[in-house]
């Protein structure tokens, strides 16, 4: 009796380690989406700065500065104010000798209500520097854009995957999904005090603006046989 040749036994083998039949395709598909937040909350930092022969010295004159500060900044029940560090470090004469001391104390203010915040800041610049004025969205606002930025974008997750099924003539599920958001506030310029704040105690001109928020889906859809 004569035997098949080896081959023979080899292909049903190659057959079983073939794609297996019925076995659905696979598609990664991404969408992007984004809305626009309201810039409704302000954060500044106002500093006292001097120099001077000693580190006593220093400090009576930049504490009384901030002590002023705090004051004027209580009278506004709106605005948050608290203290954001204090640093005092040797300035050198040539030859590496200490010829001086400077020192920096900060405080750190927080708002809503821009209206006050700038006729604060208008006042505290009689004395004190503005070291950044930062805008963006307020935790509620931010959170709120947020979420529709994420509807946006896994309907139009939905809408591209619709897209590519009808193209392919199948019907189709979500095998996967994966959500990201982001969105970064714009940051105004750093702002000195000046001559003319100091003399008439001006209102700061604060714009708000906008930030986009925006969210992104990527994900796997099967195709349904």
């Amino acid at each position: 009796m004569t035997c098949p040749p080896p081959t023979l036994f080899l292909l049903p083998l190659l057959a079983a380690l073939a794609a297996p039949a019925g076995a659905a395709t696979v598609i990664e598909l991404s969408a992007e989406a984004s809305r626009a937040a309201a810039n409704d909350l302000a954060r500044a930092t106002v500093f006292a700065e001097a120099v001077g022969a000693t580190p006593g010295e220093l400090s009576k004159r930049v504490n009384a500065m901030v002590a002023d500060g705090l004051k004027t900044a209580k009278g506004y029940a709106d605005i948050k104010t608290q203290s954001a560090g204090t640093y005092t470090y040797p300035v050198y004469a040539k030859g590496g000798k200490i010829e001086s001391w400077r020192m920096r104390s900060e405080l750190a203010i927080e708002s809503g209500d821009t209206a006050a915040l700038s006729e604060l800041l208008g006042k505290l610049q009689a004395t004190l520097g503005v070291g950044n004025l930062t805008m963006l969205p307020a935790p509620e606002t931010r959170k709120k854009a947020e979420n529709e930025a994420i509807l946006d974008a896994i309907t139009a997750f939905r809408s591209r995957a619709k897209l590519v099924a009808d193209a392919l003539g199948k019907p189709y599920r979500i095998k996967q999904l994966a959500i990201n958001s982001s969105g970064r506030p714009p940051v105004a310029p750093m702002i000195r005090a000046g001559a003319a704040y100091a003399a008439d105690a001006a209102p700061m001109p604060i714009e708000g603006g906008d930030s986009q928020i925006g969210a992104s889906v990527s994900g796997q859809i099967e195709l349904v046989d």
